[in-house]
C-alpha cells in the first residue's frame, strides 16, 4: 500500500514538472514581450541581455494611450477593433446558435455532408476568399466600411462556433425541454426560455472565440478597407516600421496593448469557459 501511494506522489510530482516546464516555454515569449516594451531600445540591443528593465519605461505606453505617437493612432484603432470584434461575434451567434441547435437536435437530411462542409471551410486559408468576397462587397457598396470585414470574419467565425455548439446541444438533456413543452411553450418559447439558460456556459465560450476571431482579423481589415480611421489594432503595429528604423520597445508596448482585451476577457469568463468546454466534451 505504501509503495502504491509511494508511487502514485512520484507520478503526480513527475505530471506537476513536466506541465511547470511547458508552461515555462509556451509563457516565456510573452514575459519576454513584456518587459521588452518596458525598455529602452538601446537597452533591447544592448550586447548584455537583462533579464527585468534597468529603468522602466512607462511612456511607451503612456504615449500610446494618450496618442501622442506620430505613428499608430491607438484610440481610434481600439475602437474598429472593438466595433469589428462585436459586430462578428454578434452576427455569428445569431446565425450559428440555430444551426448548431438544428443540427444537433433534428434529423436533418445530409447532415454529414454539411458537417463536413464546415470542417472544410476552417481549413481554407483567408486568401483563397479574399478575391470573391471583395468584388461581392464591391458590388454591394459596402467597401471602406466596418460592414466587410464584420462579414469577412463572420464568415470564419460561424462554421467554428457551430461545430463548438453542436455537442454541447447534444449533451443538454432533452426531457428539460419536453417538459417545458408538456407546461405549455412551444418550440421557440422552449428553446428562449429552457435550452439557451441551460446552455449559457457554451454559448459564452463560443462568444468568446468568435470575438477573437474578429479582435485578431488584419488581412480583411486592410483588403477591405484603405482609410486609416477603420483599421484595426493588428494593422498598427506595422506603423512604428519605417525607413529610419524599427522602433521595439513601442512595438512591444502595442502588443501588450492589443491583447489585453484578450487576457482580460478570458480571465472573466474563465468558469464559463471551462464549463463549456467540458461540456461540448461529453458528445461529438
Amino acid at each position: 500500500m505504501r509503495r502504491l501511494f509511494r508511487n502514485e506522489c512520484s507520478r503526480d510530482i513527475a505530471y506537476t514538472i513536466i506541465a511547470v516546464i511547458i508552461a515555462v516555454v509556451f509563457l516565456f515569449p510573452v514575459y519576454w514581450i513584456l518587459i521588452s516594451s518596458l525598455k529602452s531600445d538601446q537597452e533591447i540591443f544592448s550586447r548584455v541581455q537583462t533579464w527585468w528593465p534597468k529603468k522602466i519605461h512607462l511612456e511607451n505606453y503612456i504615449n500610446q494611450i494618450l496618442n501622442k505617437t506620430k505613428t499608430a493612432n491607438l484610440p481610434v484603432q481600439f475602437r474598429n477593433s472593438g466595433i469589428i470584434a462585436t459586430g462578428s461575434m454578434i452576427l455569428s451567434l445569431i446565425l450559428s446558435i440555430p444551426a448548431g441547435y438544428g443540427i444537433s437536435r433534428f434529423n436533418i437530411p445530409g447532415k454529414k455532408p454539411i458537417l463536413l462542409t464546415f470542417l472544410v471551410t476552417q481549413m481554407l486559408p483567408a486568401s483563397l476568399i479574399l478575391t470573391p468576397l471583395f468584388l461581392i462587397f464591391s458590388k454591394a457598396g459596402i467597401l471602406n466600411s466596418y460592414l466587410a470585414p464584420i462579414l469577412a470574419t463572420a464568415t470564419i467565425s460561424i462554421p467554428f462556433v457551430i461545430m463548438v455548439l453542436r455537442p454541447i446541444f447534444l449533451a443538454y438533456p432533452h426531457e428539460i425541454e419536453e417538459a417545458a413543452l408538456i407546461d405549455g411553450c412551444n418550440q421557440f418559447t422552449a428553446f428562449l426560455k429552457v435550452t439557451l439558460p441551460v446552455c449559457k456556459s457554451g454559448i459564452i465560450t463560443a462568444a468568446a472565440f468568435s470575438f477573437i476571431y474578429g479582435w485578431n482579423d488584419l488581412i480583411y481589415s486592410i483588403t477591405f478597407n484603405n482609410k486609416a480611421d477603420l483599421l484595426p489594432m493588428t494593422s498598427g503595429i506595422y506603423q512604428f516600421m519605417d525607413a529610419y528604423g524599427t522602433q521595439w520597445n513601442m512595438i512591444m508596448a502595442y502588443g501588450v496593448i492589443t491583447e489585453l482585451p484578450i487576457i482580460v476577457l478570458f480571465v472573466a469568463l474563465q468558469k464559463h469557459i471551462v464549463g463549456g468546454l467540458a461540456g461540448g466534451a461529453v458528445k461529438g
